[in-house]
């Protein structure tokens, strides 16, 4: 099969420098059979493998070792190799699998999809000499790259008791930092570093991304040089930092809680993220998450509990501390507030002014205490005349319920509304009329 080889209007902002021809790579030709190309790649793997060569050169041995493996891969499967031969190493990512790679030529992709002599078929696109033009767009080369490393985002959970006071936390971080040896380089003082010939220097490399039926093009970085456009051989990398250009460093942080802080909140490190030769280093962030209390509940500023009262304090009155506050404080209530008042299972009592500190002000939010009655469970076994007392003094009941026949039925005590509706004998359905069972329902002529 003959190879499509580039078009004279090939855009060269978009194909990629270093295109390599995989049947050079293996040193056969074009219509290599396919035990042709197993041999000859046995050959290049033992000849190129890392192992083989001096220290020196292993590391473009590997690079070497790297291309004879992808043009194997690639030409040995029918259809991945009838792909290249068609788009050449454009339709592969980076692992040799089709779909996305490095840019091919984008009028050959256009005009086998749309029949369209290249980008001057679009309209008024066709005077940006394709798409490599549209530097802001996604795909575009690389000249809006961040100037900072990126920032590390992070869960942090905290108490609720830390946010209602507030509290300082210190803690050892252990990051990359600029190598002081090599001052970033990577190498040693006097020696030089060699271009990569993956990404021609560049730092990284054009592939395709599908978007639906159409091919995006899209830069990453060089995955050989990791993005540098160049490498030390091993013998002339820096002792500390092996190449690295960054080592590790061990460094205690601290972070301040402010009280009133809410779930979702940010807590930032300027500038204690990794470090990255010449880039400032971004940001370390907390996302603060809430955790659970077992007594108190948060809504904004607002906190809510439950309080146990008992039935006689209820009808009696008392004065007591009900709740230890998350600070640590007991919350007294004197009950009643004015002379014949009591309380009422589910009744809420507010207290302003005792929920969570509002930030950046002296407010504070409210305290809701939703009332739970203690009634007295069966070991309470008060005395016939104890009874009596007791219905003489608390209120007596409505006005008795009349009817024409009684009868007195047994009950449980320990009935559980989640049976409600378990007797249902037509598990739900809609009731039937017995006179018109049988019959189908049919509607009335106009």
């Amino acid at each position: 099969m003959e190879r499509q080889t580039g078009k004279a209007n090939v855009h060269a902002d978009l194909v990629s420098k270093a295109e390599v021809d995989l049947y050079e790579v293996l040193e056969i030709t074009s219509d290599a059979s396919r035990e042709e190309i197993r041999k000859a790649y046995r050959k290049a793997a033992l000849a190129s493998h890392p192992d083989k060569v001096p220290e020196e050169e292993r590391e473009e041995a590997e690079v070497r070792f790297k291309s004879v493996q992808e043009a194997y891969d690639i030409l040995y499967d029918d259809d991945k190799r009838h792909l290249y031969d068609t788009h050449g190493m454009g339709a592969f990512n980076g692992s040799g699998e089709p779909g996305m790679g490095a840019a091919p030529d984008l009028d050959d992709l256009l005009a086998q999809m749309f029949g369209m002599g290249g980008m001057g078929g679009m309209g008024g696109m066709g005077g940006m000499g394709g798409m490599g033009g549209m530097g802001g767009m996604p795909g575009g080369m690389p000249g809006g790259q961040s100037r900072r490393s990126p920032n590390e985002e992070q869960k942090y959970e905290v108490r609720l008791e830390d946010l209602y006071k507030g509290r300082t936390v210190k803690f050892a971080s252990t990051k990359n930092v600029i190598c002081g040896l090599c001052n970033g380089k990577g190498g040693k003082e006097k020696a030089k570093a060699k271009k990569c010939s993956t990404c021609d220097g560049e730092g990284y490399k054009q592939i395709l991304t599908q978007m639906g039926q159409f091919l995006t093009p899209k830069t990453v970085a060089c995955s050989t040089c990791n993005g540098q456009g160049q490498f030390f051989s091993p013998k002339d990398k820096c002792k500390k930092c092996k190449g690295q250009k960054t080592t590790e460093a061990r460094k205690m942080l601290e972070i301040y809680i402010p009280p009133g802080a809410r779930e979702g909140d940010k807590i930032v490190l300027e500038g204690e993220a990794d470090q990255i030769p010449d880039k400032e280093p971004g940001d370390i962030v907390f996302h603060i998450v809430e955790e659970e209390h077992a007594t108190f509940r948060r809504a904004g500023a607002d906190l809510t509990a439950e309080i146990d009262v008992t039935l006689a304090e209820a009808l009696a009155g008392f004065s007591r501390v009900v709740i230890k506050h998350l600070d640590g404080r007991g919350i007294e209530l004197k009950h009643p507030q004015k002379p014949g008042q009591v309380l009422s299972p589910g009744q809420v009592l507010k207290i302003a002014g005792e929920g969570m500190p509002i930030k950046r002000s002296d407010a504070r939010g409210d305290l809701y205490l939703v009332v739970n009655i203690k009634f007295p469970d069966e070991k309470w076994q008060p005395s016939p005349a104890v009874l009596e007392k007791l219905k003489e003094m608390l209120p007596k009941p409505d006005p008795l319920i009349t009817a024409d026949t009684v009868d007195e039925v047994q009950y449980d005590p320990k009935g559980n509304l989640d049976n409600f509706g378990a007797n249902d004998p037509q598990g739900g359905s809609a009731w039937e009329d017995e006179e018109d069972e049988g019959e189908t329902a049919q509607c009335a002529a106009q």
